[in-house]
């Protein structure tokens, strides 16, 4: 008689990227990483813990307090066939070196008729913390995903982060990988599948969490879990929401959004940045310019969040981000059933 054991860890998703990056670090020689305290101080973050000890300078480098300077070094060696994963403290501070990223990295490859691949990738956390005021709190996933060359991710739990970032880092592309501070310390379940070196996710396609049969609600990152929550609150209440995890903002897996909603005939968008030019706006026009328009019974509705800088005081911080129950606010305003 043979016992099938399966082996489920309890892994947060700090501990799940730096698994990530430890692994591809060992695979593929090429890889190294740079940032703002990296190597010696592991990480503003510990994303990074024990990896400078391990490698060494050449491997894990701390770089001066110069997103400009570092992310064009990156992009440089990227173009000689390295493969950097270029660190940003926060991704608001990424704006120092966008010309960097986007046209230098993004453009590069078709600009050279495909002669100069740049896999490059960039990590850190995105969208809003905790007390971190306006400067800190950006969410850059509408900001990159606006822009061909590039693809962007956006993990939500630590199989996502694993197997993204590992994805991501053998990717010919540049990657922006767009992480959540608030969601490093959270643990989540990982199979035996998962903790494999071997597993990956493919970029570009989503994951439906939850099946349902009423209303489809589309999210990506920390918002994820607001839905889920909403989701399980609904269903106390007799409603039936499908929650799907984007994965990844560029490209978009719009055929999973399309076929979700044309099964359950209400979509409604959750996203942590702002509703102007958002995810929740292109995924609309995306649903509206298609096959699965004629199956929606009502508008698709936005949860974003404020359309204003980011407050510094909490009470004002927490009505600037979605919040579970303005997700059960807006199905059942999409249900028709306020």
């Amino acid at each position: 008689m043979y016992v099938c054991m399966y082996v489920i860890m309890n892994v947060t998703v700090r501990d799940a990227l730096n698994q990530a990056l430890d692994e591809e670090l060992e695979r593929d020689e090429k890889v190294f990483i740079l940032g703002e305290e990296v190597a010696q101080y592991d990480g503003a973050y510990k994303v990074s813990r024990g990896l400078w000890k391990k490698y060494g300078d050449k491997r894990v480098m701390d770089t001066p307090i110069s997103e400009m300077g570092f992310t064009g070094i990156a992009v440089g060696a990227a173009m000689a066939g390295l493969r950097p994963i270029c660190e940003f403290m926060t991704f608001n501070f990424s704006m120092q070196a966008i010309d960097q990223v986007i046209n230098s990295a993004a453009k590069t490859h078709y600009m050279s008729a495909g002669l100069v691949p740049v896999p490059i990738v960039f990590r850190g956390p995105n969208g809003a913390s905790a007390g971190v005021a306006a400067q800190h709190s950006q969410c850059f996933a509408a900001w990159y995903g606006h822009c061909p060359g590039l693809k962007v991710l956006s993990p939500w739990n630590a199989e996502d982060a694993r197997g993204l970032l590992k994805a991501a880092i053998r990717d010919d592309n540049p990657v922006v990988f767009l992480e959540n501070e608030l969601m490093y310390g959270v643990p989540f379940e990982l199979s035996e599948e998962v903790q494999s070196k071997d597993f990956v996710i493919p970029l570009g396609k989503a994951k439906v969490e939850r099946q349902g049969s009423q209303l489809t609600l589309v999210s990506h990152s920390r918002p994820v879990g607001h839905c889920l929550e909403a989701a399980n609150v609904l269903a106390k209440e007799g409603i039936d929401c499908e929650v799907i995890n984007l994965r990844t903002i560029r490209p978009m897996d719009i055929e999973t959004i399309e076929a979700s909603v044309m099964k359950t005939n209400h979509l409604v968008t959750v996203e942590g940045g702002w509703p102007q030019f958002g995810v929740g706006a292109e995924i609309c026009a995306k649903i509206m310019e298609g096959p699965a328009f004629n199956f929606l019974d009502a508008p698709v509705v936005r949860v974003t969040g404020a359309d204003v800088p980011m407050p510094y005081a909490k009470i004002l911080e927490d009505n600037c981000i979605p919040q579970v129950k303005d997700i059960i606010f807006s199905v059942k305003k999409t249900l028709n059933l306020l």
